[in-house]
């Protein structure tokens, strides 16, 4: 089965990445990798406790990366790698606009 990313912004930009066969990523290196984007972004929170569950981690660095971001060929591959493991899921739609990831 392909697996897939599909990421929309704001304005209907949205992304397509194919999530490639092979050495997956671990899940602990990839909830680190996206800790780091998460402090290097400067995101916050979405949750008035303060806890950041993996989706919202996932939402917020999207958030924070847009298109610029997206639209760079290594760090998106490795944002690939990163959600693809997280999330562990075949295929994944992040929704910027909604605050909404669906499986």
């Amino acid at each position: 089965m392909q697996k897939q990313i599909i990421v929309t912004l704001d304005k209907g930009v949205e992304f397509s990445f194919h999530v490639p066969d092979g050495a997956a990523l671990a899940h602990d290196a990839a909830r680190a990798w996206l800790d780091q984007q998460f402090t290097t972004l400067d995101c916050e929170p979405l949750r008035a406790s303060g806890k950041v569950l993996t989706a919202d981690k996932v939402l917020v660095v999207t958030q924070a990366a847009g298109a610029a971001l997206l639209g760079d060929a290594k760090w998106s591959a490795e944002y690939v790698a990163a959600v693809s493991a997280a999330l562990g899921k075949p295929m994944i739609r992040v929704d910027v606009p909604a605050m909404a990831i669906t499986y």
